[in-house]
C-alpha cells in the first residue's frame, strides 16, 4: 500500500515533469511561431519592394500602413540557434561558481572533468554577466526540495538560445524499482524541459535529499555556508503558502563569478 507521505512525493515529481515538459512546448510553439512571423515579413517586405519599384509610394511618405507583429519573438526564442560556447575550460580541473545574492552568498564547487560542458557554459554565461540580477523564481517544499534559478525572465521560460548535452547522469547512482535516484541535499543540477539534452541556463540547488528521475545533470556540491543559505530561503516557505512558487524571501543573484581552483 502506498502510504500518503509516498503519495505527496509522487505527486509533486510528477508536477515538477509536467511544469519542465509544458516549458518545452512553450519553447517550440515560439520557435513555429517565429517560422511564420518570419515569412509573413519577408512576404511583406518583398512587397514593398515591389510596390516601391512600381512608384506606388511617394518620396514624401512617411509612415507605413503594415503594422509590427503584435507577438514578437521573445529573446530567448530568436536565438533558438545559437551554437553551444566554445570549449574554453580546462576539463581536468575543478571549478568554483560564487553567487553573491540577496539572501547571502552561495558557492559551489563544479567538476568539469564529469561534465564539462555543463561547467564551461556556466564559465561562459557568467563571464558575461548573464546571471547577475536574476531572480530564484521557484521554490518546492513538498515533495521534493530544490530553489530553482538562471532564468533571465524569472517565469522558468528563459534560457541562453542554446542548449547543452546530458551529463554525470549516472554519477547519483543506479536507480531504483521507481526509476528515481536520490538527489542529495547540496546537490546542483540543470533544469531541463523533460526532454534530453535540452539544458539551458536554469539550475537547482538541493537543500534536503529528493527523488527524482536521474534526468538531470547534476553538477556541483554546494558549500555548508551556501546550504545553510538555502535551507533558511526554503524555511520562510513558499509566497502564498503554496508547497511550489515563488520563494517568499525573494532570491536575487547580484554577482556570479566561476573560478578555477
Amino acid at each position: 500500500m502506498v502510504s500518503s507521505d509516498q503519495r505527496r512525493r509522487q505527486l509533486a515529481r510528477e508536477k515538477f515533469e509536467r511544469q519542465q515538459q509544458r516549458r518545452e512546448a512553450a519553447r517550440r510553439k515560439a520557435k513555429r511561431r517565429n517560422t511564420i512571423i518570419a515569412a509573413t515579413l519577408a512576404v511583406v517586405v518583398a512587397a514593398g519592394g515591389a510596390a516601391f519599384a512600381s512608384g506606388a509610394f511617394s518620396s514624401d511618405d512617411k509612415k507605413s500602413d503594415a503594422a509590427a507583429p503584435s507577438d514578437a519573438p521573445t529573446p530567448s526564442a530568436s536565438k533558438e540557434s545559437a551554437p553551444e560556447p566554445k570549449m574554453a575550460i580546462d576539463q581536468k580541473a575543478g571549478y568554483t561558481m560564487a553567487l553573491k545574492t540577496s539572501a547571502g552568498d552561495i558557492a559551489f564547487t563544479m567538476d568539469a572533468a564529469k561534465t564539462p560542458h555543463t561547467v564551461n557554459s556556466f564559465k561562459s554565461l557568467a563571464d558575461k554577466g548573464y546571471f547577475t540580477n536574476t531572480k530564484c523564481h521557484r521554490l518546492t517544499t513538498q515533495g521534493i526540495y530544490v530553489l530553482q534559478c538562471g532564468d533571465p525572465k524569472g517565469d522558468g521560460t528563459g534560457g541562453p538560445g542554446y542548449t547543452i548535452p546530458d551529463e554525470n547522469l549516472t554519477g547519483l547512482g543506479k536507480a531504483g524499482a521507481d526509476g528515481m535516484v536520490t538527489y542529495p541535499a547540496g546537490t546542483v543540477a540543470m533544469a531541463n524541459t523533460g526532454q534530453p539534452h535540452s539544458g539551458g541556463s536554469q539550475f537547482f540547488l538541493v537543500y534536503k535529499d529528493s527523488k527524482l528521475p536521474p534526468s538531470y545533470t547534476p553538477f556541483g556540491k554546494i558549500d555548508a555556508a551556501g546550504l545553510k543559505v538555502v535551507e533558511d530561503v526554503a524555511k520562510a516557505g513558499v509566497a502564498g503558502g503554496a508547497g511550489d512558487g515563488a520563494p517568499k524571501t525573494a532570491v536575487t543573484i547580484t554577482k556570479a563569478t566561476v573560478n578555477k581552483d
